[in-house]
């Protein structure tokens, strides 16, 4: 069984979309999803710099449009037949076209207003994101609650990333959890998945009643609770909910387990996803497409798992 997995903000980096431009059509169609969200999708793919592409109206669209053209460039998605898709954070919303929950162009468009809002969001206090290496769960997650943060992220195979106001990442720095070797400052512009994204929250919802969205035609597993999600309604309710809420990709990782995942595939810009499967689902096949050299191997293993 294949499962097909979509990575989030921060796999990004300078330049990676250039050679997935070289392929047949790739050019064009990601020239029609730039004039579709007016943002030059290929410009930000190819030159910008690292600082450009981590504002995150930026960053979230250019990950949605890499996953959905690395994954067209695999094959069409009834010859891949995965038997699950997911994504991680943004890259739910690459999932939910995957699914056939949204077209293309609309995943696009959702994303756009999705970064604009969490950017905006992200202005009005000034706060951040921490990884924690080492330490469990069960001692770390108290820790941060009550140091004022959020688990924002609760990746699996040993990985929390802490989200809050900087003051309360500065106590965390002085003050670790039990078990935690070092609090390592990410590069981000906010608290994502934390309270302090209710006002994208509010964004999202108005522009989720433009969409019509389709139930899912292959098993779409949310990172709200690791839960498979059966109708396109509610897909898109925990999408937008998700922006101030945990993510909980290890609870996606024990559904994967439970459903005997085998095989897995993370589209462009891959290897996070892969990184914390290695870890967590031993025996379990992974691949990472980085660049389109990596689309035989992936062919490859698309037909040993059907």
């Amino acid at each position: 069984m294949l499962v097909l997995v979509a990575p989030g903000q921060g796999a990004q980096t300078p330049g990676f979309l250039t050679p997935w431009l070289d392929l047949p059509g790739a050019a064009e169609r990601v020239a029609a999803w730039s004039d579709a969200i007016e943002l030059d999708l290929a410009h930000y793919g190819t030159e910008a710099d690292a600082d450009a592409i981590r504002d995150t109206a930026v960053a979230q669209p250019l990950l949605v449009a890499a996953g959905l053209l690395s994954a067209a460039a695999l094959g069409d998605l009834k010859d891949i037949n995965p038997s699950a898709v997911a994504g991680h954070s943004v890259g739910e919303i690459t999932a939910a076209a995957f699914a056939g929950v949204l077209d293309d162009t609309s995943a696009l468009r959702l994303v756009r207003k999705r970064g604009l809002a969490m950017a905006e969001a992200a202005t009005i206090t000034e706060t951040g994101m921490s990884a924690l290496l080492g330490g469990d769960p069960e001692t770390t997650v108290p820790h941060l609650e009550k140091l004022g943060l959020t688990p924002a992220n609760v990746n699996g195979a040993g990985q929390i990333v802490a989200a809050g106001t900087l003051e309360e990442l500065a106590a965390l720095a002085e003050n670790k959890p039990d078990g935690v070797r070092r609090v390592v400052p990410l590069k981000v512009a906010g608290a994502f998945h934390t309270r302090h994204m209710a006002p994208a929250v509010a964004a999202l919802e108005t522009a989720a009643r433009e969409l019509a969205p389709a139930d899912p035609t292959v098993t779409y597993i949310s990172n709200k609770d690791g839960k498979a999600v059966a109708t396109g309604s509610e897909v898109i309710s925990r999408l937008v909910g998700q922006v101030a809420n945990p993510v909980r990709w290890d609870l996606c990782m024990e559904t994967f387990k439970e459903l005997g995942v085998t095989a897995l595939i993370e589209v462009c810009p891959g290897g996070t996803l892969t990184g914390l499967a290695k870890r967590a689902l031993p025996g379990v096949r992974t691949l990472a497409l980085k660049t389109p050299d990596d689309l035989d191997a992936a062919r490859t293993l698309v037909a040993e798992t059907a």
